[in-house]
């Protein structure tokens, strides 16, 4: 960047190259897109380090001198943290994934349906479970290793078989280390899922897995990338769809919910409902009670997409309205039950109404403790409440800034 940029050119700069609009990097921060549109006309200065502190972390940028410029004081100057978490299964996590071995290590050849069973009843935990996190990756590393024994040690299709079942615990892999995983092993998980599933040469298995990695792309700030990834995944299994079994549309289902909030959160609405839509007439051709096993697709979760596109657009009236004609108990999965509320909860905010928030997100964490604990929109929930929460209900949003970890007792 140039020497002589102001900090606000410099943020309009980097929200630009990141293909962010204004409304969704404001949102990140927890403020408004007229407060972002002062800051970068130079109409309002920066003067809060923890609000620089939220922009660097938005733009992924780690050092904060690319932001204010080169004459940043040595304190303003340091590292920025990019909001990895931490999580006391990820050392063994790390160590299954990142020192497999190029040779069998298992006693035997692994049955391939055995382990897909035990991979199915795992994705079950993930969504059944409020410490999914650290149930489900207490029993990850045993998979990674079991999976990629049964790849070794398997031919013909039964190898086949165990590269889908190797691709899905990948998958789950990236669902249970998102945000507290180092970038290097969520990106190595990512691409692992895929190549499983290219080399099984199943369109649903590379339907499913371009769904995750769509997720790794989209939370590091490449939305372009990862709306070109599930699209070419849809494109791929589309021609299969006739006649093919109920999990194929279901997987071709959440590419379009997926691509959908993606669009959303870059604020391009036409987009983001056009995706919708697509995901909602899937949903219309499969049975009323469908359920995808891993990404929960479903009409249910058409509807909570719904409410998390139009919150993503700042429609918080449309969203919270939505979100009034959803019976929640229709979703199985206690993990995305828990994000819906969390949804709802940013739409009160958007509308100023702290006092709902601060409720809806209590019955956020009462219903899903670890996926509030463990993701970034719901601990900038809890922040903005534990800061800015009414006076009478300061009490509650500093006991749930602790509960999510965001503060201490």
């Amino acid at each position: 960047m140039d020497d002589d940029l102001t900090t606000g050119e410099r943020i309009r700069a980097l929200r630009e190259s990141r293909g962010m609009s204004r409304p969704v990097l404001a949102e990140l921060c927890g403020r408004g897109p007229d407060w972002l549109k002062k800051i970068e006309s130079g109409e309002r200065e920066l003067t809060s380090h923890p609000l620089l502190l939220r922009l660097a972390a938005a733009l992924q940028v780690a050092d904060l001198s690319v932001i204010t410029g080169t004459d940043t004081p040595a304190a303003a100057a340091q590292a920025a943290p990019l909001g990895r978490l931490s999580h006391p299964g990820m050392p063994d996590i790390w160590a299954a994934v990142m020192t497999r071995s190029l040779t069998p290590t298992s006693p035997g050849p692994v049955d391939p349906a055995t382990l897909q069973g035990r991979v199915d009843q795992t994705w079950r935990l993930w969504h059944t479970s409020a410490r999914n996190r650290t149930e489900v990756g207490a029993l990850l590393p045993g998979l990674i290793r079991d999976g990629e024994a049964a790849v070794r040690s398997l031919d013909g299709d039964a190898r086949r078989r165990a590269q889908v079942a190797l691709s899905d615990v990948y998958r789950l892999t990236g669902q249970a280390t998102a945000y507290v995983a180092p970038a290097e092993l969520a990106w190595v998980v990512a691409d692992r899922a895929v190549t499983a599933a290219q080399a099984a040469d199943d369109p649903a298995a590379i339907a499913a897995a371009s769904w995750n990695l769509g997720n790794i792309l989209r939370e590091t700030s490449y939305p372009e990338e990862a709306l070109r990834v599930v699209e070419e995944a849809a494109a791929l299994i589309r021609p299969h769809l006739d006649g093919a079994p109920d999990d194929w549309r279901g997987a071709y289902g959440a590419l379009q919910l997926h691509a959908a909030v993606t669009a959303a959160r870059e604020g391009r609405e036409g987009d983001a409902w056009r995706y919708w839509e697509a995901g909602d007439q899937v949903a219309k051709s499969l049975p009323q009670n469908y359920l995808h096993p891993s990404t929960v697709f479903g009409r249910a979760n058409v509807d909570f997409h719904a409410v998390s596109v139009a919150t993503d657009l700042r429609k918080s009236a449309r969203a919270l309205g939505l979100a009034d004609d959803i019976d929640p108990d229709t979703m199985p999965s206690v993990e995305r039950r828990a994000r819906l509320w969390v949804e709802v909860a940013r739409g009160h905010l958007q509308r100023g109404d702290r006092t709902a928030a601060l409720h809806v997100m209590q019955m956020a964490h009462r219903i899903g403790a670890e996926t509030v604990q463990f993701t970034p929109s719901a601990r900038a929930v809890a922040a903005d409440l534990w800061r800015s929460a009414p006076r009478a209900l300061r009490p509650e949003a500093s006991r749930l800034a602790v509960d999510v970890g965001i503060a201490t007792a």
